[in-house]
């Protein structure tokens, strides 16, 4: 009898120590108050605007880099409601489409919808940050699961966006994506001496 309380009072300090890893020391514990005095400030009708170019990867649930991609966005607002549109090409060559609408409240807060989204998702941009929290559903081709995804988005001094997203199924981490998000430079604007370099590549 001694025997088993001993074994429940381990698995609630074990249970009790996940909790509180979770609540204040994780990539989940993070909260928009947590940045509301970082520098540059983000504006979401500013930094996700026009065309921007993304490149990124997503690990897969042992922590290996499970696919890489590279994205075409196009921003348009008007007022405090925007369309982002997302063009991915994935390094198997498939292809990927995605337009969010996005509604910015006078407060900061987010709200987001898009097709392959379960409802609505919600968020707020504080400080230097976006957090967004959604839940999408997956392609049939890869399994058609509804995932709960945590993004936060991390605005740089050069304005590039930096943008680490976790996609959970029950609770449990499946995969993570960290992405670079900056504005697309004109064809016109690239000095000659990289376009001969390209060229030659």
């Amino acid at each position: 009898m001694q025997t088993l309380i001993w074994v429940l009072v381990g698995a609630f300090i074990a249970l009790g120590l996940i909790w509180t890893i979770r609540r204040f020391a994780s990539f989940t514990a993070q909260r928009p108050a947590d940045y509301d005095s970082t520098l540059p400030r983000i504006d979401i009708r500013q930094h996700l605007s026009g065309p921007i170019l993304c490149e990124g990867v997503i690990y897969g649930p042992l922590g290996r880099v499970s696919s890489r991609f590279v994205a075409d966005f196009e921003g348009v607002w008007d007022g405090s409601r925007g369309t982002l549109r997302e063009e991915f090409t994935y390094d198997g060559g498939s292809t990927q489409s995605r337009q969010w609408q996005l509604d910015l409240g006078p407060d900061g807060e987010i709200r987001a919808s898009a097709h392959d989204l379960i409802g609505t998702g919600q968020g707020w941009q504080r400080g230097s940050t976006v957090l967004l929290r959604y839940k999408i559903r997956l392609p049939e081709s890869s399994g058609g699961h509804v995932l709960s995804v945590t993004d936060w988005m991390y605005l740089t001094s050069n304005g590039t966006i930096m943008n680490r997203s976790q996609f959970r199924k029950f609770g449990i981490k499946v995969a993570e994506l960290v992405a670079t998000m900056r504005p697309a430079v004109p064809e016109a604007a690239v000095p000659d001496s990289e376009n001969a370099n390209r060229d030659v590549a």
